[in-house]
């Protein structure tokens, strides 16, 4: 025997080797070893093994070996042989539990039928034929080193580039290339940009009253305490920035569309927030979040335009396409680029280059365009569905733009309403687990509802089952 183990369909490794030196003949071995891998499991079912000539070529031993061990395997059972089939592990009932014995398995507990949690677009509607489309180009046209490590911490610059132009025509943004930087989305652009404060020796970072505790517990895994801004109806009260001390270095917002309120930070207060920056020598993190949806006005361009100095923009593909694609970008002002860089090399977190470059593809051919464009029509009628439904029974907020909506609601009801949408299979939440701790705004009892969640196939459903439990 030349070998002791083969490759296969599995991938599985096979040592008969022990058994043979323990005296086993090299056929009792052979049989033993295939047994235990499908009892165990590392066989799985279904599983096809190899013909018998080109395991036992494998192997390095008689082919007759291979073949009656196969056929005492498909004599107990382990196996079954079929003509065009060939060998394969057979299919097998599970053993029943003994009392008392833990179980080896649990299948994962199904979610809630209807859902309506803000945060997620329509997934059903990912373009896959144009994004494959995309790919393939992508492919095609790729330069060798694509394929290589990755040598420029930014990220592919045919993406960079792409970028810079969409981001300047779309959202007023002043985009260099050079000062683009790639990542995996807004958690890992922010989790850099927290390191990098840390290292400028900020120890502390306004947010929004009503801001995402994902992004707070972000920002205080890295050593910065977070102070909360009031927010009404005109975005966060940026004129109590100067108010916050010196230990305050920077500021978290969401411009364009308050997340969670739905508000949109007025030009009063943009101004007062880049005012702040100038004078403190501090820095506006800019979450642009779901900047391309506006439904009622013209578009509120981004907050980076009055000062690309002071203003770090943060976008993602995450409400555009999919989040699953993991696919964000910074504009990074020039003083802070290579601060950014440094703490970039020691992060993992981005897309692959392949992806980039079909994203790049995605840009440059339109298609990124006219897949926005068909969304927000399909956006602002799940609103205007949603609005109706609703009509009469609680007051809505927050609906000019983005993919969720406000729903107020009596005082002391929020937290009852909640868990009885649970109990009809509808996932809601509300609006005070978005509160913040330290916040000295008294919390508002509403519900936000994300309406880019659900499928086409249950929006109707999903809309009957909000209308079931609303007061």
């Amino acid at each position: 025997m030349t070998g002791s183990w083969a490759t296969f369909g599995a991938d599985l490794h096979l040592d008969v080797s022990a058994a043979v030196r323990g005296g086993r003949g090299l056929r009792a071995a052979l049989t033993e070893a295939l047994r235990e891998a499908a009892r165990s499991g590392r066989l799985a079912p279904g599983t096809r093994l190899p013909s018998s000539r080109s395991f036992a070529a494998d192997l390095g031993i008689a082919r007759n070996t291979v073949a009656e061990a196969y056929g005492e395997l498909v004599a107990e059972g382990w196996l079954t042989a079929r003509q065009g089939s060939g060998t394969r592990v057979a299919e097998r009932a599970r053993p029943r539990r003994a009392p008392g014995a833990a179980p080896v398995h649990r299948p994962a507990r199904r979610g809630p039928a209807y859902s309506l949690v803000p945060g997620s677009p329509d997934l059903g509607s990912f373009p896959r034929t144009a994004w494959l489309a995309a790919a393939r180009r992508a492919v095609t046209d790729a330069p060798n080193d694509a394929f290589g490590y990755t040598t420029d911490l930014r990220g592919r610059v045919e993406l960079r580039e792409a970028l810079a132009g969409y981001l300047a025509r779309a959202r007023g943004v002043y985009a260099d290339p050079d000062r683009i930087v790639l990542c995996g989305g807004f958690a890992h652009g922010l989790t850099l940009l927290a390191r990098t404060l840390r290292a400028r020796r900020v120890r502390e970072v306004a947010v929004e009253g009503y801001s995402l505790d994902i992004h707070r517990g972000l920002l205080t895994g890295e050593g910065l305490r977070t102070r909360p801004l009031w927010v009404d109806g005109d975005g966060a009260r940026t004129t109590a920035l100067p108010g916050l001390g010196l230990r305050t270095g920077a500021v978290l917002l969401t411009p364009a569309h308050q997340f969670p309120t739905g508000a949109a930070l007025t030009p009063e207060r943009r101004a007062a927030a880049v005012d702040w920056a100038r004078t403190a020598g501090g820095l506006i993190i800019e979450d642009d979040y779901d900047g391309e949806f506006r439904y009622d006005r013209q578009t509120v361009g981004a907050l980076q335009g009055l000062d690309p100095d002071r203003v770090v923009y943060i976008g993602t593909a995450s409400k555009s396409l999919a989040p699953g694609l993991r696919m964000g970008w910074m504009v990074v002002p020039p003083d802070l680029l290579e601060e950014v860089l440094a703490v970039r090399a020691w992060a993992v977190g981005t897309s692959s280059a392949l992806d980039q470059l079909t994203l790049a593809q995605f840009l440059t051919s339109g298609a990124y365009d006219r897949h926005v464009r068909g969304m927000r029509l399909r956006y602002r009628r799940r609103r205007d569905e949603l609005v109706a439904a609703v009509a009469g029974k609680v007051p809505v907020s927050g609906i000019a733009a983005g993919l969720h909506a406000v729903l107020d609601l009596p005082p002391g009801t929020e937290r009852a309403l909640v868990r009885a949408a649970a109990w009809q299979d509808l996932a809601l939440e509300g609006l005070v687990r978005y509160h913040h701790p330290d916040s000295a705004m008294p919390p508002r009892e509403a519900l936000v509802v994300g309406y880019g969640t659900p499928s086409d196939s249950a929006w109707t459903p999903t809309l009957e089952a909000l209308r079931a439990v609303l007061p």
